[in-house]
């Protein structure tokens, strides 16, 4: 099996998604999640027993469905086989964000406050966005905000330089 290939197929089972959710929120049954689980599973059972891309797209489509606490133990296992590189910040984001929904905030944000050193990529935001909510849940609103306005600020036409530096003050003490 050509990983290339497979990646193109999980990639257009997940562009159905939203055919999927609609036909569940259109009838009286959860049935939409379930047959897009069911796809999904299909795809992950062609995958080595080892890869850790199986428990991720499961994890993925479990969280998607609306149940974290299913996801959960998945984005562990992949991440515990060795998922890495853009998939791997992926799950540790969707983990936090699953952690927080199951009441485990404090887990997310050891998570994933290491990556805010990781190299750059188009993902910052997100583990800056995700970040903030767990924080929030932990009721450390000024951290979470601080992060958000940080994220922001490159992004405005004007006033990036005093957003960045409020972003700054709300967490340091001015001098």
């Amino acid at each position: 099996m050509s990983t290339q290939d497979w990646d193109k197929r999980i990639a257009a089972a997940w562009a159905t998604f939203d055919d999927y959710a609609e036909a569940a929120s259109n009838s009286s049954s959860a049935a939409g999640g379930s047959d897009f689980r069911a796809m999904i599973d299909a795809l992950v059972a062609e995958l080595p027993d080892d890869s850790p891309l199986g428990p991720f797209e499961q994890a993925c489509a479990w969280d998607s469905t609306g149940h974290s606490d299913k996801a959960v133990p998945l984005y562990r296992e992949a991440l515990a086989r060795g998922l890495d590189g853009y998939r791997g910040r992926r799950a540790k984001i969707q983990l936090s964000s699953s952690l927080r929904n199951t009441g485990q905030a404090e887990e997310g944000v050891k998570l994933l406050t290491p990556e805010l050193d990781a190299p750059s990529d188009e993902l910052d935001g997100a583990v800056r966005a995700c970040l903030a909510l767990c924080l929030s849940s932990l009721g450390r609103d000024r951290e979470g905000l601080s992060l958000v306005l940080g994220a922001l600020a490159p992004h405005l036409p004007r006033y990036q330089r005093s957003m960045a530096n409020y972003a700054r003050l709300l967490v340091e003490p001015e001098d």
